[in-house]
């Protein structure tokens, strides 16, 4: 259980560290902003979606290393997905992090997950003072994709 707390930690940092798809789109796309006031953490999202599937991603901002690394992650996982699949996605993060309430989303029996590296965020379930922090990339998210049905 210890290696895997480690490994867990060693994931959010590399996320945090060296964030994927950092910067800003040009050309075409929705743009959302979050903020979480109680504690400064700022995120922007660039996501450009070409027939119902986001095709392009990029993220900015600022703040803790659980925020900053749950963006991260989220760009592994959306780009290349049905804004359907996305929203999916999105809820299994949720019920993982006590959100949303349901069925424990991640099947433990086998290797892999829809959530890839989003899973090194469940403990932050335990601090709930956290789960808005690792919740600001979704909720940004969320709102890029009102933007899209506009």
């Amino acid at each position: 259980m210890a290696d895997l707390k480690e490994l867990y930690r060693q994931v959010i940092l590399d996320h945090y560290r060296n964030p994927r798809r950092r910067g800003k789109l040009s050309g075409p796309h929705v743009h959302a902003e979050g903020l979480n006031p109680s504690c400064g953490d700022e995120f922007f999202l660039d996501i450009r979606v070409e027939d119902g599937t986001v095709t392009d991603a990029a993220i900015e901002g600022q703040g803790c290393s659980i925020s900053q690394a749950s963006g991260s992650m989220m760009m592994d996982v959306i780009v290349g997905k049905t804004i359907d699949e996305v929203r999916g996605v999105s809820g299994k993060f949720k019920l993982m992090m006590g959100i949303d309430e349901g069925e424990d989303p991640l099947d433990h029996d086998r290797p892999g997950s829809v959530l890839g590296d989003l899973e090194a965020l469940q403990g932050v379930r335990k601090f709930p003072v956290r789960i808005k922090c690792a919740d600001l990339p979704w909720t940004t998210l969320a709102e890029a994709l009102e933007g899209v049905e506009a």
